[in-house]
């Protein structure tokens, strides 16, 4: 806790305070970061095992492997998910599971599981997008704000 946040607890907040965080159990900081770093090297490393199969096999180019790569890892997030598998790999290796493809399926997939006891359209579509909005609508927003600064960088540059 900050020291400002800590000024405005009364004495005994502040005793319960200092016996709180005595108590609480110290994280293993490298071990946690080792396991992230694991799993998510392991989940990049099959994705670029899937970019080379798709250049090899059905002669790809770099720039259009990509999509294919993205589709596969994005299905194999959500059927590991629905069989629950993904959750403990998440449990076990934490944030390394995060990474933006496979995390964000993962998260709309276990929305759509949690609720789909209230229907398909209000449990399953709503609360998939209640969780996929603010991401859709903060990513069109930073492309356009990069677009526009792209564009006015290009509009100096020809002047």
């Amino acid at each position: 806790m900050s020291n400002k946040k800590r000024k405005k607890l009364t004495p005994t907040q502040q005793e319960y305070q200092d016996f709180a965080s005595a108590r609480e159990p110290k994280r293993p900081i490298f071990k946690n970061c080792l396991k992230a770093f694991l799993v998510g090297g392991i989940i990049c490393t099959i994705g670029q095992g899937l970019i080379w199969f798709f250049m090899t096999y059905f002669d790809f180019n770099e720039k259009t492997a990509g999509s294919p790569t993205s589709s596969v890892l994005i299905f194999l997030s959500v059927l590991f998910t629905g069989l629950g598998f993904y959750d403990h790999i998440a449990q076990w290796a934490g944030a390394g599971t995060a990474i933006p493809v496979t995390g964000f399926a993962n998260t709309i997939a276990s929305a759509a599981i949690e609720h789909r006891s209230e229907g398909f359209v209000l449990g399953v579509g709503g609360n998939m997008f209640k969780i996929a909005g603010p991401v859709i609508v903060y990513g069109v927003f930073s492309a356009f704000v990069v677009a526009i600064i792209k564009v006015t960088i290009e509009m100096l540059g020809g002047m």
